[in-house]
């Protein structure tokens, strides 16, 4: 017999997929789940770049960099090219973080996922990091900014090409090109609209055919699943948090503390740096 626990847990799974699947294209999870599809990643990285040869061969959504001495990045969507070129898409929709740095820091991150697989500094592939905006993040009034590279500049400037190369996109000015265009279809991501392609086939796919709605479930029990172990994370580390301010209390010495909770001397005169400092 079916608990009152699991019925909450599939309603919220419910109107989570329902969300989802409401998204147009400038949400995060759903453009993910719709470019999962090489060939929808295929028109938009072919529209932004202008190119008709550019073919995928793999690609991956919420693609984890992991880094073992910093935050790890999960990427919005990760592709290669039949060239052998990665590529990150990236949604953002926050003005409050420093895009500049964001860009550097996705790049660095993917150019280490590869030296660390043994490759040699030669061996490097061309990244891009295509951002793609809801507002025009430079002010600028254009659709599309390229980050190109000199040594030096005016006339005298020498191109510098380091094989890293970073673009921003928006959805809010309209030049009447392609990716213009695009955009808008990004901003509506309506059904019903069958003008781009391999993209909109996609699209169609997600909001009306069954395999798309079982695909967006899957993605809401996903995230459901990751909430409730993220609430237990969370709630493990008050409770340790907890026990360490005890036992400052307590008087027990930093040391023995980190070896009773398996944690390091630092994380324990942390905390015991914000316990004087809330007295």
């Amino acid at each position: 017999m079916e608990t009152l626990q699991q019925r909450n847990r599939m309603e919220a799974i419910r109107r989570s997929a329902e969300n989802i699947r409401s998204s147009n294209l400038l949400n995060d999870t759903f453009v993910s789940i719709a470019l999962e599809d090489a060939d929808a990643c295929q028109y938009v990285l072919r529209t932004i770049l202008g190119t008709d040869d550019l073919n995928v061969i793999a690609v991956k959504s919420q693609y984890r960099l992991l880094n073992l001495t910093a935050k790890d990045s999960i990427l919005d969507v990760f592709a290669q090219d039949n060239r052998g070129r990665l590529m990150n898409l990236e949604i953002q929709r926050r003005d409050t973080v420093n895009h500049a740095r964001r860009t550097r820091f996705y790049s660095s991150m993917m150019d280490k996922s590869i030296l660390d697989k043994g490759l040699n500094y030669d061996e490097l592939p061309d990244v891009y990091v295509i951002y793609i905006s809801e507002t025009d993040l430079w002010h600028a009034g254009k659709t599309i900014y390229i980050v190109e590279k000199t040594l030096g500049a005016g006339r005298e400037a020498i191109p510098y090409d380091d094989g890293s190369h970073i673009i921003y996109v928006n959805a809010e000015v309209d030049d009447g090109s392609a990716i213009a265009q695009m955009m808008k279809y990004f901003k509506s991501a309506d059904p019903d609209d069958m003008s781009h392609g391999d993209l909109s086939k996609r699209v169609r796919y997600l909001k009306r055919e069954k395999g798309g709605y079982e695909r967006m479930s899957a993605e809401a029990e996903e995230l459901y699943n990751l909430g409730i172990e993220d609430g237990m994370e969370k709630g493990a580390a008050k409770s340790t948090t907890a026990a360490v301010i005890r036992m400052l209390q307590d008087k027990l010495p930093v040391e023995k503390i980190a070896v009773y909770q398996n944690m390091s001397v630092d994380e324990v005169r942390k905390i015991e740096a914000q316990m004087q400092s809330e007295a």
